[in-house]
């Protein structure tokens, strides 16, 4: 049985030799119409270290920015009048909280009126409305140091038109900045 094993494992060897050895040395060349893919392959992504500190958002300037542009928004007042409507005080106590968290701040408050009613008038009535709004903040615990006032009047019309949704839109409270 050795023996049998033997001359098994000597002509298997053989087999081996001569199937592995023999061929020629150039590999068949074959004509595929097949595109190849030249891209080359990316290699596995490695993962970045994550740094654990997070990058800190750029603060926001808000000095620089109209005060619209965060929230605080203008008051409208009803012909010849310059007492605050409940809606105008709602406005006002919100921009009110947006002024607290923005303390550095100082804001021109400007009266504005529509055309009706002669130069002198509407600048005295714009000057009546600023005042009632840089009041009411003082009265919801705005410094007034933190509130300037001016009157335009008619003068700086926000809307154009001789009707009352015109006239309504101009007169009004508006924030500034200095």
């Amino acid at each position: 049985m050795n023996r049998t094993l033997m001359m098994v494992s000597i002509m298997l060897a053989a087999l081996f030799l001569v199937v592995g050895c023999g061929g020629s040395d150039q590999a068949p060349v074959v004509d595929d119409p097949t595109p190849v893919d030249t891209t080359p392959i990316d290699p596995e992504p490695v993962a970045e270290e994550v740094d654990t500190v997070a990058d800190e958002p750029e603060p926001i300037d808000y000095a620089s920015m109209a005060p619209q542009e965060y929230g605080i928004e203008d008051v409208f007042f009803a012909f010849d009048e310059y007492t605050l409507s409940d809606e105008a005080m709602a406005t006002l106590s919100a921009a009110a909280g947006i002024m607290r968290q923005h303390g550095d701040i100082t804001y021109v408050v400007e009266g504005h009126c529509d055309e009706r009613g002669t130069v002198e008038y509407n600048l005295a009535l714009g000057e009546k409305r600023a005042i009632a709004v840089r009041d009411f903040l003082v009265s919801l615990g705005i410094p007034s140091s933190q509130l300037r006032i001016t009157s335009y009047g008619e003068e700086r019309a926000f809307a154009s038109g001789s009707n009352e949704s015109a006239w309504a839109l101009n007169r009004r409270g508006h924030f500034a900045r200095p």
